[in-house]
């Protein structure tokens, strides 16, 4: 018979893992959105935020790294969009996605020449230590800190795309650019804003992840594969679609760790085949002429 309080439990901690997905595939869903882009350097850019945040917590504070290494890692991908990916567009696509899994090895070479390849300790701040009990629910503070945060931060972008004029442009632009453009939008600044929010969520993303797992190189690959396996099963370029799946990865690999530990590591990939048998477009994918 199993523990209702372990269960429980376990189901918490498997929406907190749902949660961190979602906000790495939401940025990455975003710019394949928008920017008709799979970028593969999205992990390293979730890894970015987390060493960021290890050298500005001793000066600012864990909530001050919150704040500014996201933004930082925005800012980069700004930089990154403008120089790199932008004389790219109306070139072979074949072109960007080698550009940016070249960018992701270099910024994980960067990581180990500047940090070192050994793992570093982000140990939670102290005022989110210990647990919190309600019921047969049984969980530390800071994970129920990192519930919250992500649902804000969703939330945020959610009200962001359907409530602003801004972001009435981006979904437009991701369904018919030319049209925008004839409207006389400026793209270009459309696509290079898209790309920095992409990557400011994977930066958030990782400082929120980084007292839960090891701040190290390859943990930029620890958050690629996940944030890949969500964008297919929810469907490419679907926020919606990478909420769901998000969490149903999330929940599906934490049960899984505690009851079955062997399949762990392949669950979501099993979860996946499932979903494109019966969808191949994903649950929440949508047939876009851009893309056909």
């Amino acid at each position: 018979m199993v523990d209702v309080t372990l269960f429980a439990s376990q189901l918490m901690n498997g929406l907190v893992l749902g949660f961190l997905f979602v906000l790495i595939a939401v940025g990455m869903s975003i710019i394949f959105g928008m920017l008709g882009l799979v970028n593969f350097a999205h992990g390293a850019f979730f890894a970015l935020g987390a060493y960021l945040a290890l050298t500005l917590r001793p000066y600012i504070g864990f909530v001050g790294a919150l704040v500014l290494a996201p933004i930082l890692v925005g800012a980069i991908g700004l930089v990154v969009e403008r120089l790199l990916l932008r004389p790219l567009y109306n070139k072979e696509p074949l072109l960007s996605l080698l550009l940016t899994f070249g960018l992701a090895l270099f910024i994980e070479e960067l990581l180990r020449t500047i940090w070192g390849a050994m793992g570093h300790p982000f140990d939670t701040p102290s005022f989110l230590s210990g647990f919190v009990h309600y019921g047969p629910v049984f969980v530390t503070r800071y994970r129920l800190a990192v519930l919250v945060i992500t649902i804000g931060l969703l939330a945020a972008i959610w009200l962001f795309l359907e409530k602003t004029p801004f972001g009435r442009i981006v979904r437009a632009g991701s369904r018919d650019p030319e049209m925008v453009s004839m409207l006389g939008i400026n793209l270009k600044r459309v696509f290079m804003f898209i790309f920095g929010l992409g990557c400011l969520l994977a930066g958030a993303a990782g400082v929120l992840a980084a007292p839960l797992w090891s701040v190290m190189p390859s943990m930029s690959e620890q958050a690629i594969m996940p944030a890949f396996v969500v964008v297919v099963i929810g469907g490419l370029g679907s926020l919606r679609g990478a909420i769901v799946a998000g969490l149903m990865v999330g929940v599906a690999v934490a049960m899984t760790i505690q009851f079955w530990p062997v399949a762990s590591t392949s669950i979501m990939y099993a979860l996946m085949i499932v979903v494109l048998l019966t969808r191949p477009r994903g649950l929440f994918g949508e047939q876009w002429e851009r893309f056909e």
